[in-house]
């Protein structure tokens, strides 16, 4: 059972009489042999990969549009403002003006009775007050912004050049004219707010409203957008993870460009499932029309080799490709597994009762009490048996010849974590990123090539089906590390 690692020849085995079978165990929290728990370094997951800080597409495409509409409400409000100023500063001149003219008119031609009665209707009826204007009144004049300053211009040249325009007399707030009546300085004191037209608050409501409608607008225009992008992500999800069936997108859309792309893709999933059906297949084929000469020829091999070693030998081999062709099984089987709830300690502990008559292997267990994972029982068991089997062929501690395995189970959050560590030589670092490639080998594993080159690339696609994630490293204390990850399962 060859896995793709780059590690030495095995050494030899030790003599059958020393064959006994060496396992210590501790459970989480206790102590292991040598005093302590099992620890190694951690081995790099190879799953899904770190999401990298940043605004998705829809945030981005919302704000994009957010800013320009924001930008766009605020170009065509300046532009109305600076087209409505000059007409807006005649308007209120000509109103204050004609104000102005009826109040004086009124007051020349009526006599000192009626002035007296005339100017307590104005200011009852009309909110205007005609006052004697008085040398020593205080003042602020009228000129607050740049209307203002247009206004009292107008007003000037309307009235005359002694006319005088204050927002206040002698802390009394309002629009005050100073003109002249046969000498006579007046005041005509009225309310600002009747000459302004749009008071601010029905601009800023109106701001609001457009603002908040600009918002609405950007956001289903942004998930109009995205909506498409985010069905193909999917898609291309379901495709990485061999779901082909659940990544057949919509080719009835009705813009163009994204219906075509929708039938590419489509047609890409087509043909990528069928290679894989094909693959399956042909692995499926190859590996059952093998078997049947190789029954026949492990029979005449012992029916007619005399001699015991070679005898030995040729089964040895028969074996041996017995073994390579039950990985192509393996690796051909169906992607879909169904995950159910399974006690990780006894699958473990069942999966290493194979090896419970192996002399030259040594397993530590440190695992943790009343763990619970969801996957499929049967392909987790092979799992624990190929990273064992693999630590056997190529994990042998080179000073005793013997392979110590260390296998320890974490809980943590919504996953557990499984590590399964040899103390033998480990694996250079050029080769770690190949080893779970399908037929690849290292070196070393090549000059002694007894497998396919299949094992870790099996262990790899099957955790991944039962979704979880698995990483190969090498010990910071000697010796190479596997780890999987798997899905906790809740009672």
């Amino acid at each position: 059972m060859i896995f793709s690692s780059a590690r030495p020849k095995p050494s030899p085995l030790p003599e059958p009489a020393r064959w006994q079978s060496r396992l210590t165990e501790s459970q989480h929290g206790g102590s292991t042999r040598g005093g302590g728990p099992i620890e190694t370094t951690p081995a790099e997951l190879e799953g899904e990969p770190q999401e990298q800080p940043g605004l998705s597409l829809f945030w981005r495409t919302f704000f994009l549009l957010a800013l320009l509409l924001f930008g766009s409400i605020l170009a065509w409000l300046q532009t109305l403002r600076a087209l409505e100023f000059e007409p807006r500063a005649i308007q209120t001149a000509q109103q204050i003006a004609s104000l102005v003219n009826l109040s004086r008119a009124a007051l020349v031609h009526a006599d000192a009775i009626q002035r007296v009665s005339l100017i307590k209707t104005m200011t009852e009826k009309e909110g205007v007050r005609v006052l004697p204007r008085e040398p020593g009144d205080r003042f602020e004049a009228y000129d607050n912004d740049g209307l203002s300053r247009r206004v009292v211009q107008e007003l000037t040249a309307r009235l005359g050049p002694g006319t005088v325009v204050a927002s206040s007399v002698n802390g009394k707030p309002g629009l005050w004219v100073g003109f002249l009546i046969e000498r006579d300085s007046y005041w005509l004191h009225t309310d600002r707010e009747r000459f302004n037209q749009t008071a601010n608050k029905t601009w800023l409501i109106w701001l609001s409203t457009g603002a908040l409608l600009s918002l609405a607008g950007a956001a289903i225009i942004a998930r109009l957008i995205n909506r498409p992008l985010k069905q193909l992500s999917f898609a291309a999800s379901r495709i990485r993870e061999g779901d082909f069936a659940a990544s057949r997108l919509n080719e009835r859309v009705p813009t163009t460009e994204i219906r075509q792309v929708n039938i590419g893709f489509n047609r890409m999933a087509q043909r990528l499932a069928k290679i894989e059906q094909d693959r399956a297949v042909m692995l499926a084929g190859i590996s059952h029309d093998l078997r049947t000469p190789l029954a026949r020829l492990r029979l005449e091999t012992e029916m007619s080799v005399a001699d015991p070693d070679a005898q030995a030998h040729m089964v040895a081999d028969l074996e041996q490709l017995d073994a390579i062709i039950d990985k192509f099984m393996d690796y051909a089987r169906p992607d879909h597994v169904k995950l159910t709830r399974v006690n990780l300690n006894e699958v473990i502990r069942a999966s290493l009762f194979a090896f419970k008559d192996r002399g030259d292997m040594q397993f530590n267990l440190d695992l943790q009490d009343n763990v619970w994972v969801m996957a499929d029982s049967v392909e987790l068991g092979r799992i624990i048996s190929n990273l064992a089997e693999n630590a056997r062929r190529y994990g042998k501690t080179p000073a005793t010849g013997i392979t110590t395995v260390d296998i320890s189970t974490r809980a943590r959050d919504q996953w557990v974590q499984i590590r399964v560590r040899d103390h033998g030589p480990g694996v250079t670092p050029e080769h770690l990123p190949n080893l779970t490639k399908p037929f690849y080998r290292g070196d070393a594993a090549r000059t002694a090539a007894t497998g396919a080159g299949l094992g870790l690339s099996i262990v790899d696609k099957t955790v991944r089906r039962m979704g979880g994630k698995f990483g190969v490293g090498n010990s910071s204390s000697g010796g190479f590390t596997t780890r999987i990850q798997l899905q906790q399962a809740r009672s």
